[in-house]
């Protein structure tokens, strides 16, 4: 079960806290009386969709946090979300960790949430995928979630998904399906075309992967399955295009764009 207090994220803050700190802050430790107290705050310097915030306990797990906006909340530009009191010298050596890891996982939110927004009213439901920053997946996945989106699989363990290369390396599409009916579980098969299509109906597939598909090749593939199957549509989906994959009658969409290019979120943080 995913959540923010997960073990690999936990370790994954530990890394990048000693890859910044090394053997100590030197400018801080310089600059800052070992005794001064302060508050911080975190502010947007842009729109955004709020996630992560529990984060900020676990790098700071000395100091008292505030947390006033919570995930999944749309925040302004100029807003203060959270707060943090203690130690100066500890919320100057972590301001940069905090900061790397929340403007991420809101610029993901962010992301996710104007592609939501997209396919409003139409039904459909936008997934996420394993193009994910390596060792971030789970923050990745938790952040699409505060978007609004839907986590597809977490990894290689938790699903089947047969693509081109497996049926490439199979043989065929039958092939790779009969290969993969003994782990008894769902399986999802990725077709590049309508004569690959009609093969994934005929095995009595009921989740279908329509790769690089037009809006319109999507239209026709929706009425030629009738029901049958779910269709997910994957493959250069663009913000600006996603509507018309999703009235084209696409039960799910998958982005890569939502974890692998979603820009960092713009935010500030300020010491009183």
């Amino acid at each position: 079960m995913l959540h923010w207090d997960h073990p690999q994220v936990r370790d994954l803050i530990r890394l990048a806290v000693a890859e910044d700190v090394g053997a100590g802050d030197v400018t801080t430790e310089a600059c800052v009386p070992r005794d001064s107290q302060s508050v911080g705050y975190f502010l947007t310097k842009q729109d955004l969709t709020l996630a992560g915030t529990d984060l900020l306990r676990i790098v700071y797990h000395e100091e008292k946090i505030e947390v006033l906006e919570s995930d999944g909340t749309h925040v302004p530009t100029g807003k203060v979300f959270a707060r943090v009191s203690g130690s100066t010298r500890r919320l100057l050596t972590l301001e940069r960790t905090a900061l790397n890891f929340l403007q991420r996982t809101c610029g993901v939110a962010t992301s996710t949430s104007r592609f939501v927004k997209a396919i409003e009213g139409t039904g459909c439901t936008l997934l996420d995928t394993r193009k994910t920053s390596p060792g971030m997946r789970v923050l990745n996945k938790l952040s699409v979630r505060a978007g609004g989106g839907t986590n597809h699989r977490l990894g290689l363990f938790d699903a089947v998904l047969i693509k081109n290369n497996h049926i490439d390396a199979a043989g065929s599409i039958t092939q790779a399906i009969e290969n993969c009916r003994r782990t008894g579980r769902t399986i999802e098969v990725e077709v590049r075309d309508s004569g690959e299509l009609e093969e994934a109906l005929s095995c009595g597939i009921r989740h279908i992967l329509l790769d690089n598909f037009s809006p319109h090749q999507v239209a026709e593939a929706v009425e030629r399955v009738a029901g049958r199957a779910k269709l997910e549509i994957s493959g250069n989906v663009r913000l600006e295009t996603i509507r018309a994959y999703a009235e084209a009658g696409a039960d799910y969409i998958s982005v890569g764009a939502l974890t692998h290019s979603a820009p960092a979120a713009d935010i500030s943080f300020r010491l009183k």
